[in-house]
C-alpha cells in the first residue's frame, strides 16, 4: 500500500504531536461545555467518542483519498461559547443538541453553496500568511514562557532541538520529544495514574429545538466556528500551498457534525494549529508525503474516540510545559515561513503586519476571536491603501 511506503518517522511524529497538542490544550474546555448542560460522566465520555470519531474519520479518509493533508478538529472557541452560554442560561442537553444540529446545517449550507470558499479566494496570499503567522506565534511565545515554571525541561528541549537541527533536521522534533519525555519521567512529572482501562460508549440525546437556544447557542456557535476556526484553517491550507476542495470538505464537516450532534459532536471544522504541524516542512521535506502525517493524526483521533478514557489518560499524562514547548518548537519553521511570505511584497506589507499583530493580540470582540478581526483589520488597511493609491494615480 502506497501509504506505508510514504509513511516515515517524521510524519508519524508530526501526526502524534498534532494530536498531543490539539487534544491536551483544549479538552478541558470541551469538558466544561458538556458540564454546562448538565452532562453525566457517561455523556461526557460520549462527547469524546463522537468528537474523536468525527475528527478522525474526517481527517483520515479524505487524506488517504486525496493524498493531501486534510486536518479536521473540534471547535475550541465554540466549546468556550457553549460553556459560557450554558452556564448563563441553563439550557438542557436536548436543547444544546438541537442547537448543534442547526449550526451544523448552516455550516453544510455554507459549504454546499460555495460562498465561504469564494470569500476566501478574495483574501490576498500575504494576508492569509500573516494570519497564519499570528495564530501560530502565540504557541511560539508560550513555548519559551513555559521556562518560567519548568526551566530545566524547556532548556533541555531547546538545546536538543538546536543540536538535532544541525545533525538530523528531519528528526529534530522526534528527538526533542523523546528527550523531553525522558527528562519529565526522570523528574517524576509523568502522571501515569491518569490512565484508566475503559472503552467509550455513545449516549444518544434527542434534540429539542427552541428559539432561545437558536439565538444563544446555534448562531454564536456557527459564527465563531466559521470565523475563528474555518477561516484560519483555510488560511493554513492556502499558505502551505495545497489546493484542496474547500467547499466539499466544509460540507463534509457540516454533515458529520449533523450526524454526531445527538452523541455530543457539537462542531467539526478545519484545524489551523495542528494543520500547520502536518502540512509544513517539519513533517516531511517532500510535500507529497505529508498526507501520511494527517492520516496518522486521524487514526489516533479515532483511537481516542473508541478508547476514550485510556487515550485521554495517556495524553494528559504529559506535563503542560512539555506540550506547549514541543508545539512551539515544532512550529518555528512554519511561523518563519509565514512571516517571510507575508512581508515579501511592499504593497501588502503594512496590511500584512496589521493582520499579524491583531491576530497575535488574542483580542475577542462580540464573542469572535482575533483570527477573524485580524483579517478584517488587514483587509480594511489594504483597501484604504489601494483606494488611496488609485485616487492619487487618477489625480
Amino acid at each position: 500500500m502506497q501509504f506505508f511506503k510514504d509513511l516515515s518517522v517524521s510524519t508519524f511524529t508530526a501526526g502524534f504531536v498534532a494530536v498531543l497538542v490539539g487534544f491536551t490544550s483544549s479538552v478541558a474546555i470541551v469538558f466544561q461545555a458538556a458540564q454546562a448542560f448538565g452532562a453525566t460522566p457517561a455523556q461526557i465520555t460520549s462527547w469524546i467518542w463522537a468528537l474523536g470519531l468525527g475528527m478522525g474519520l474526517c481527517t483520515l479518509i479524505p487524506s488517504l483519498i486525496l493524498r493531501k493533508p486534510v486536518m479536521v478538529a473540534w471547535s475550541t472557541p465554540g466549546a468556550a461559547v457553549l460553556a459560557a452560554a450554558g452556564l448563563a442560561s441553563g439550557f438542557s442537553m436536548g436543547e444544546a443538541v438541537g442547537a448543534f444540529m442547526v449550526s451544523a446545517a448552516l455550516i453544510t449550507l455554507a459549504g454546499a453553496t460555495g460562498w465561504f470558499e469564494r470569500v476566501m479566494n478574495r483574501i490576498p496570499t500575504e494576508i492569509a500568511a500573516a494570519l497564519l503567522a499570528g495564530v501560530l506565534a502565540r504557541f511560539g511565545v508560550q513555548a519559551f514562557a513555559a521556562a518560567q515554571t519548568a526551566l530545566p525541561l524547556v532548556l533541555t528541549m531547546l538545546i536538543v532541538y538546536l543540536l538535532a537541527r544541525r545533525v538530523a533536521p528531519r528528526y529534530a522534533v522526534v528527538i526533542t520529544l523523546a528527550a523531553a519525555v525522558a527528562v519529565a519521567a526522570a523528574q517524576g512529572q509523568m502522571t501515569w495514574s491518569a490512565v484508566q482501562l475503559e472503552l467509550a460508549m455513545p449516549v444518544l440525546v434527542a434534540p429539542q429545538f427552541s428559539a432561545a437556544a437558536l439565538v444563544s447557542l446555534a448562531v454564536p456557535l456557527f459564527v465563531v466556528t466559521m470565523a475563528s476556526q474555518n477561516l484560519p484553517g483555510v488560511a493554513v491550507i492556502r499558505a502551505s500551498g495545497y489546493d484542496l476542495p474547500v467547499s466539499r470538505l466544509l460540507t463534509m464537516t457540516g454533515l458529520a457534525t449533523l450526524v454526531l450532534a445527538p452523541f455530543g459532536g457539537y462542531a467539526l471544522n478545519f484545524s489551523a494549529i495542528t494543520a500547520a504541524m502536518c502540512m509544513g516542512p517539519q513533517a516531511h521535506p517532500d510535500r507529497n508525503r505529508r498526507y501520511t502525517a494527517a492520516a496518522v493524526c486521524g487514526a489516533l483521533y479515532v483511537a481516542i474516540g473508541l478508547f476514550g478514557a485510556v487515550i485521554t489518560g495517556l495524553l494528559t499524562a504529559f506535563p503542560k510545559e512539555l506540550v506547549v514547548a514541543i508545539a512551539g518548537l515544532a512550529l518555528l519553521g512554519t511561523i518563519a515561513n509565514g512571516l517571510a511570505q507575508a512581508l515579501r511584497e511592499e504593497p501588502h506589507r503594512e496590511a500584512a503586519i496589521i493582520t499579524f499583530l491583531v491576530t497575535l493580540s488574542g483580542v475577542t470582540l462580540a464573542g469572535v476571536g482575533s483570527a477573524f478581526w485580524g483579517v478584517v483589520a488587514g483587509t480594511v488597511a489594504l483597501f484604504v491603501q489601494q483606494y488611496r493609491s488609485s485616487t492619487v494615480a487618477r489625480d
